[in-house]
């Protein structure tokens, strides 16, 4: 498995300790997210999903497996809360310290 990145790091502390402007800070001002078709661009719209699907209904993850390198990682996550609960695969567009896109399927 390869060694986790801060900012996915990051995505997965703030998310589980309910911390919405440490997750928010995890992406780049004009990040994109997309949740099964679904997106959301910039912080604005990618703090509307994180209430709606993320924080907002007390998600939890745990992760299972990555991979990945170059600033491209497929990581899978058990997702336990008020919304979706079960695995999925997130891939992480890194740039820098921070997520630029994330695709959620």
């Amino acid at each position: 498995m390869a060694a986790v990145p801060a900012p996915i790091q990051r995505f997965l502390d703030t998310t589980n300790a309910g911390d919405t402007a440490g997750f928010l800070d995890c992406f780049t001002v004009d990040a994109t997210l997309v949740d099964w078709g679904r997106r959301f661009s910039g912080r604005e719209g990618i703090s509307r999903w994180n209430q709606s699907d993320n924080i907002g209904v007390k998600a939890k993850l745990r992760l299972i497996r990555i991979e990945g390198a170059a600033g491209v990682y497929h990581v899978t996550v058990a997702v336990t809360g008020g919304g979706f609960n079960g695995e999925g695969t997130m891939a992480f567009t890194l740039s820098g310290d921070r997520i630029a896109q994330l695709v959620i399927s």
